[in-house]
């Protein structure tokens, strides 16, 4: 392979931000490999079936300059095996990943983890930024907590830079989640009852992820081998706004209906539907200024995304 290009290693490629982020590497130089759990025959590829603690990536890593590493456990349904499978994929799986990567002479590590590990919510307090201390919520957040530790202690050691992007809720063609489920109320015309929710919260277009993963991977910070970074998009609007821009761009109508926030909370949590809660009653606001200082700019607005993520979903 011509080294004309630099190489990038790009785990998860398939997956929903993968599928937007690879073509934006290629699009701007990069050479890209994408992992993949089975064949797929989308040019250079390399199946890895499993990630965690002795995942043999000397095939993936062989000529590669940059790794994204967007794969992670996010969801399990049976709780009593989530423990495990959190710690093998999203911790060990990482930090094996990570020191392979650096063993082989890669330059520069992008650990994409996530927002909660400050909380679900910033209720009463000012927006989250890099410094705080961590007080991550559920298995997920914990799991992507601790490999941020690891990658932190490997990086003291390593001539390899280490980026840590922390991204809230992230919209965009083939989102699931709450940004799947709110799309389907809307389309479906259902009453939602947050009319009455005063919370401001940080969104981010799956485009506005992937254009901070370019500008990491373009001009890395050489002052420090470990840097953390908190990327929104540019507004942050409370979840009844939200969901009235996503209808605008469905061209439908918000059925929106007031409900304390009290018995709302009461609700969902009869329904067991908790994280539901802290998702789009809470407040969850993020000081992005250090990813701006960066000189990165989000490339599109709310209602811009908006309009992408339905348009791709119709077409």
């Amino acid at each position: 392979m011509s080294k004309d290009r630099p190489l990038v290693l790009v785990t998860g490629a398939s997956g929903f931000v993968g599928r937007h982020v690879v073509p934006d590497l290629e699009r701007e130089g990069w050479s890209v490999r994408r992992a993949v759990r089975s064949p797929e025959g989308k040019g250079d590829e390399v199946v890895i079936e499993t990630i965690g603690p002795d995942t043999d990536w000397t095939t993936a890593l062989e000529g590669v300059d940059a790794v994204v590493h967007l794969a992670a456990r996010v969801h399990h349904k049976h709780e009593e095996h989530a423990v495990q499978l959190y710690r093998n994929v999203n911790i060990a799986g990482t930090l094996h990943l990570a020191r392979s990567a650096a063993m082989a002479g890669v330059r520069q590590f992008i650990f994409v983890s996530t927002v909660l590990v400050h909380g679900r919510s910033n209720e009463g307090r000012a927006p989250f930024s890099e410094d705080d201390i961590l007080t991550p919520r559920g298995l997920y957040g914990m799991s992507k907590a601790a490999a941020e530790a690891g990658l932190r202690t490997l990086a003291r050691d390593s001539q390899m830079t280490i980026s840590v992007i922390r991204p809230p809720l992230v919209y965009g063609a083939g989102a699931k989640g709450n940004f799947a489920l709110l799309t389907r109320a809307v389309n479906l015309g259902l009453p939602l009852p947050f009319g009455s929710i005063r919370n401001h919260r940080a969104f981010l277009a799956v485009q506005n992820l992937s254009s901070f993963i370019l500008r990491r991977l373009g001009k890395p910070d050489r002052a420090s081998n470990f840097e953390v970074f908190l990327v929104a998009d540019r507004e942050q609007v409370s979840t009844p706004e939200f969901i009235e821009r996503l209808a605008k761009a469905s061209g439908k109508n918000p059925r929106l209906f007031g409900m304390s926030p009290e018995l709302l909370s009461s609700l969902l949590g009869l329904l067991g539907r908790q994280d539901t809660h802290d998702s789009l009653i809470g407040s969850l606001e993020l000081n992005v200024s250090k990813a701006i200082a960066t000189g990165w700019q989000p490339s599109v607005t709310l209602d811009e995304g908006l309009r992408l993520a339905l348009s791709a979903h119709d077409a």
